[in-house]
């Protein structure tokens, strides 16, 4: 890929970027700003070389949502913002656009509201497109969606990577020669979108640890009750990864059933309750692999954190910023996390990307870097 930093003469040019916006807003407040800071060094860079930054992003999946509180917080950061509230194409917008003076940076509304953004429209990009003279990508969180703003635009205008996407990519990359001994810890629900990693990992790594939704999937594999707990649809394919020596399950859960819950062993779940967590014993099995570990490697909460479950994540955590091993931790809610208890900068590095961050590690590639290339 291009990086900015290859860009001879950014003095007066409109910059196309992508940035991912994506944030958890609740009454109207953000609760978790980390993807927008992580935006900053790339804005910074472009405004102080004189270029005009126009800003593409989204919010929410179906488009309804406004940008207009990421707005109100990055103003925080770029004082002189101009948020354009109006349609991408109208007068309004297109006005605004060509007013825009060297160093001045400018957020479209949400892009999802146009129906060629998800649908990756030759004539929406090029539509886009007539706003810049370059585009940058800066958005690796969104870079597994091919989309009109992530690779249709790059077939109008020349690409090139910003700050945040080649840290993203340097970092990543790590975990495909990793010191030794390496633990995987994965969590998060959907466990058909984690085989390939579970899989690739198994080779790779000492330990790989499943938490989350997904080792309820284990769980059933071994013939235990779950009860009304998060399962894959039909019957998980997890038996041939017990004969891996690598593979660690939990040893103990958090079974919840109304109001209450309490700590107890995978196999003595009730049918009436929901694994929410993992339990005590668990979180002290992972402290020792952690204090071995060189490397670590860790996506996706461990409980129901949108349920308030957030104990054993926070746990390994910290035990995570307190160990000497090389760390890289991703996952949203893993992130909000970390931005909660103030642990950013005692983990090595802290990816911005859910999707993006597990496609890339089992691919080594996005369809947002191919198109950059």
């Amino acid at each position: 890929m291009k990086s900015i930093k290859d860009i001879d003469n950014l003095k007066g040019k409109k910059i196309l970027m992508r940035v991912d916006f994506n944030v958890p807003i609740k009454d109207g407040k953000i609760l978790d700003d980390f993807r927008i800071k992580a935006s900053l060094p790339t804005i910074e860079y472009l405004k102080k070389k004189g270029a005009i930054v126009i800003l593409l992003a989204h919010l929410g999946d179906d488009g309804k949502e406004s940008l207009k509180p990421v707005a109100i917080r990055l103003k925080k950061f770029v004082p002189a913002l101009h948020f354009i509230e109006s349609s991408i194409f109208s007068d309004e917008t297109k006005k605004i656009i060509n007013n825009l003076k060297n160093g001045d940076v400018a957020l479209l509304e949400n892009i999802r509201r146009e129906i060629g953004e998800k649908k990756n429209s030759p004539s929406f990009a090029r539509g886009i497109s007539r706003y810049g003279d370059i585009y940058v990508n800066d958005a690796f969180s969104v870079s597994h969606r091919p989309h009109a703003s992530i690779i249709g635009i790059t077939k109008c205008l020349p690409g090139y990577a910003g700050l945040q996407l080649l840290d993203e990519v340097e970092n990543l990359s790590k975990a495909f020669n990793p010191k030794h001994p390496f633990l995987f810890i994965l969590g998060g629900a959907k466990f058909e979108t984690k085989i390939p990693l579970i899989k690739k990992f198994l080779r790779e790594a000492d330990h790989v640890f499943i938490g989350g939704a997904i080792a309820n999937d284990f769980f059933k594999g071994k013939g235990y009750e779950v009860g009304a707990s998060l399962v894959s649809d039909g019957v998980a394919p997890v038996k041939s990864f017990f004969k891996n020596k690598n593979l660690v399950i939990p040893v103990d859960v958090i079974a919840s059933k109304g109001n209450t819950s309490r700590n107890t062993k995978p196999n003595e779940v009730m049918h009436d309750e929901s694994i929410v967590d993992v339990g005590k014993e668990t979180v002290v099995l992972l402290g020792g692999l952690i204090e071995k570990a060189s490397f670590i490697l860790w996506n996706g909460p461990l409980g129901k954190y949108e349920s308030g479950f957030s104990g054993a994540t926070e746990s390994v955590l910290k035990l995570i910023a307190k160990s000497k091993a090389n760390s890289i931790v991703g996952g949203g809610d893993t992130v909000s996390l970390i931005t909660k208890l103030k642990l950013g900068d005692k983990i090595g590095f802290v990816s911005t990307g859910g999707g993006a961050t597990l496609d890339f590690l089992a691919k080594g590639t996005l369809p947002g870097i191919k198109a950059l290339k």
